[in-house]
């Protein structure tokens, strides 16, 4: 299977970042919704399959063997996805664009895929998906919801991090493919890794924990919730947004920065 060398790929992407940046915002919209979307249909996907398992080693696994194939449908369907597009910081450091068109792109694109994750959360809460096992499925999903809400400020920034440098590896790596299948194999194990080690991606939580919150306001759900012990006090907007999404993000940007430098230090500065 023939592929890019890593100075190749920095170069490529270099074009595709200047390309991202400077796109149409009505295509960045879209394209970002449908983003959101799949990373959310993957979040679900792998909610569904693991609700019922009670060890964590196992359900880490499964999840880990399914959730990257969302990152693959983005990548094969073109999608706009904004942790995977913190790398057009290579573009920036490379001068094919500016911090100000980075910058536009990201919130577009990070507005949109949060539209994306919503419709998937809502379609999945309020329309019966979560049913599973007398509403057991709900009721997992309001669980995770919660431990991502308890998170510590400074564990959501560094397990921010490690998960979007993992995730940026894996879309370089799907860019050194020339065929579909070793695009999505190569995007795989970097995925797969962040996925089992339990670290913290902003797109993916903002299908896991609306879906959380959304749940919580269907009357049976919370029922359940109350007759099996689950204090759903801490599952609150404010703390999806103050004590995940802001850290999580945070440290999603730094992931994609650090591995940007990297590749654009050690693959292109020397051509300037």
């Amino acid at each position: 299977m023939e592929s890019l060398t890593p100075a190749e790929i920095a170069a490529k992407y270099a074009a595709a970042g200047e390309g991202k940046a400077k796109r149409a915002t009505s295509l960045l919209v879209v394209l970002g919704i449908l983003a959101g979307a799949l990373i959310a249909l993957g979040s679900a996907a792998t909610n569904t399959a693991v609700y019922g398992i009670e060890e964590i080693w196992t359900a880490r696994t499964i999840c880990g063997l399914l959730f990257p194939f969302g990152l693959g449908m983005v990548v094969i369907m073109g999608a706009e996805l904004f942790t995977g597009n913190c790398l057009i910081t290579i573009s920036v450091l490379d001068r094919r664009c500016t911090v100000g068109q980075m910058l536009r792109s990201w919130v577009i694109v990070y507005l949109a895929n949060l539209v994306g994750s919503l419709l998937v959360a809502a379609g999945c809460a309020w329309f019966g998906q979560m049913n599973y096992s007398g509403g057991a499925l709900a009721l997992y999903t309001m669980k995770v919801a919660l431990g991502k809400c308890n998170l510590p400020f400074q564990n959501a920034v560094v397990l921010g991090i490690l998960c979007n440098f993992l995730v940026c590896l894996g879309v370089l790596m799907a860019m050194s493919a020339k065929d579909s299948a070793g695009r999505i194999i190569s995007a795989f194990l970097p995925v797969c890794y962040f996925v089992l080690c339990g670290f913290e991606h902003c797109v993916a939580n903002m299908y896991y924990i609306p879906a959380g919150l959304m749940a919580k306001a269907v009357p049976a759900y919370a029922q359940l919730a109350t007759e099996r012990g689950l204090d759903l006090s801490a599952l609150t907007v404010s703390n999806f947004v103050v004590k995940n999404l802001i850290p999580v993000t945070i440290g999603n940007i730094l992931g994609g920065v650090i591995l940007s430098w990297l590749m654009w230090f050690c693959y292109l500065r020397k051509k300037k």
